[in-house]
């Protein structure tokens, strides 16, 4: 007799959709197991064979299979290095994301401190001209009024300085004045002194009586009292030097006054203009006449006769940069690259910046900026594209001389 308790269950069914479906559930459970592994053993070949450019890309960014990254990417995941830097980029080398300024960075042209509700009135440069420190750049339409108050004030100081050449004019006078009346009082007394004596012989005389003595020797006082005076008033004339005499001090100071006046309507008159703020280079206009001058600026300029380049450089990497390293920039816009040493190095880490506006990019890594000397070159081509955004390539193997 056969057992068949252990025999499989046999379902029958006259459902032709029901036997479908069930073929159909097995087929999707096996491809949920295959898709899976046949995804890892793909990885594990590719792994394993590399091929040249995933051999690049980890030579580039430092990642090594199943083990992590010992270095963070260096330049943001949109950014393409262009292909000749890529062929020629070894493993000791560090990448980063790079702008091209001109020595000292951009400098932005404010209006002057006080300019209130001016207008632009002129635009006396255009995009490119070359500049001095203090120059001209711009004229602002409150210019007229400044320029009558600083005539307003040359005028009042003439009438100072005339009236300070008056006063010692009159001062000088006085004390002649007192002088001559001093001599003329001296020789008058001299005279009644002379007198007095031969008054007085004949009063001894008896030739003369004593009135006539008395009035002889009241006039001989009055004269020497008259003396007295005299000195009396030219002491207070020749014991000051003339500069030094109360009236002309007060028409000085008044001369000082109306000077310092001037002065400062000629201050005035100075912030009716935009200056150049140091010599270089107009990169960029932001105004045009009767515009209000903006907040952000009146203009750009820098000094494009030394072109840097600031790149931002990983923490971690940052130990093997020197001063003096040759560095290469590279951008798709030059079509060619461009050539520097490391000038100096940050003291300070910080956040990345040199990236889009995106608010889905990273913004959080920390970096390190390093600023590149331009050979004079590659100044020449870098002075046209202030801003722009290259790659830079520096060799940790090599060092010369900074310029």
């Amino acid at each position: 007799m056969t057992d068949t308790s252990n025999l499989p269950l046999e379902v029958k069914t006259s459902d032709p959709d029901m036997v479908t479906h069930h073929r159909w559930f097995h087929k999707r459970y096996l491809m949920v197991l295959l898709v899976p592994l046949f995804m890892f053993t793909g990885a594990v070949l590719g792994l394993y064979f590399q091929p040249p450019a995933l051999q690049k890309f980890y030579a580039l960014t430092g990642l090594q299979p199943g083990a992590g990254s010992n270095s963070p990417i260096a330049l943001p995941p949109d950014i393409e290095i262009p292909p000749k830097m890529a062929e020629t980029l070894r493993a000791s080398d560090v990448v980063g994301l790079a702008r091209v300024m001109p020595r000292g960075d951009i400098s932005i042209v404010a209006a002057p401190y006080g300019a209130g509700d001016a207008r632009i009135s002129e635009v006396l440069v255009t995009v490119g001209d070359r500049v001095a420190k203090g120059d001209p750049l711009a004229r602002l339409d409150n210019w007229s009024a400044l320029e009558s108050a600083v005539l307003a004030a040359e005028a009042n100081l003439a009438i100072k300085e005339a009236a300070l050449m008056q006063t010692r004019s009159a001062v000088r006078a006085s004390r002649d004045d007192a002088q001559a009346a001093l001599d003329q009082a001296k020789l008058a007394a001299a005279e009644a002194a002379s007198t007095l004596a031969r008054t007085e012989d004949l009063f001894h005389r008896k030739v003369t009586t004593q009135a006539v003595y008395d009035q002889v020797h009241a006039a001989s006082v009055t004269a020497d009292l008259a003396v007295t005076r005299a000195e009396a008033t030219l002491t207070r004339y020749s014991s000051l030097a003339l500069d030094d005499q109360p009236d002309v001090l007060v028409a000085a100071r008044n001369r000082d006054a109306a000077t310092a006046e001037l002065t400062r309507a000629e201050l005035d008159l100075d912030r009716s203009f935009v200056v150049a703020p140091i010599t270089g280079t107009i990169l960029d206009i932001h105004v045009t006449p009767g515009q209000r001058p903006p907040s952000d600026g009146i203009m750009d300029m820098g000094d494009t006769s030394q072109m840097m380049a600031e790149v931002e450089i990983w923490q971690d990497r940052i130990a093997s940069i020197a001063i003096g390293q040759p560095v290469e920039l590279a951008a798709v816009a030059l079509g060619q690259t461009l050539q520097g040493v490391v000038k100096s190095i940050g003291l300070t880490v910080g956040r990345q910046g040199l990236i889009s506006d995106d608010a889905a990019e990273n913004k959080d890594a920390r970096v390190v900026r390093i600023l590149v000397a331009l050979d004079a070159e590659s100044s020449m081509i870098a002075a046209q594209y202030s801003n722009l955004e290259v790659i830079a390539r520096i060799d940790t193997t090599q060092r010369q001389a900074a310029p």
